[in-house]
């Protein structure tokens, strides 16, 4: 029976390049292991891909991770078990989810994860963030400029 957080079904190629692409980060990034740790990553719009586990007993543990990375757009897909997700992780246990922060050497495999994948936010979603906050942030420096200049 299918778990009611699973929103999409992923290809078997995309599984493996997945796997692939969470090895890759594992060596060469930053990744988070574990529900609470892959909330708290998304949360703070620091994870750039999440791996969520088909098999997750109870639901409740992850059932929120893919509304919530849908609301801070950040790119996530399945992997059939959790003993999948914990090997590709470099884990010798069993890993509900997993986040990847630092993509390192994972790159160009991520990219072709979220290509590949259906009913994920673009790539691109994070970038986006961090031009919004330099475009704020340029506006309050004129400002602050104007003021010191009016009391001179």
């Amino acid at each position: 029976m299918a778990k009611s957080y699973v929103e999409f079904k992923v290809a078997p190629d995309v599984v493996a390049k997945t796997g692939e692409a969470l090895q890759l980060a594992k060596q060469s990034g930053t990744i988070r292991k574990g529900a609470n740790e892959v909330t708290k990553s998304v949360e703070r719009g620091l994870a750039t891909l999440v791996v969520i586990a088909e098999d997750v007993e109870p639901e409740e543990v992850v059932v929120h991770i893919p509304k919530l990375c849908a609301q801070k757009k950040i790119p996530y897909t399945y992997m059939p078990t959790k003993e999948d997700v914990g090997k590709a992780a470099g884990m010798n246990v069993p890993c509900a989810a997993v986040a990847i922060e630092k993509q390192g050497g994972a790159a160009n495999a991520i990219k072709e994860v979220v290509s590949k994948t259906t009913g994920v936010a673009p790539a691109s979603a994070p970038s986006v963030k961090k031009e919004e906050k330099k475009a704020t942030a340029e506006p309050k420096k004129e400002k602050a400029a104007a003021a010191t200049a009016k009391k001179e």
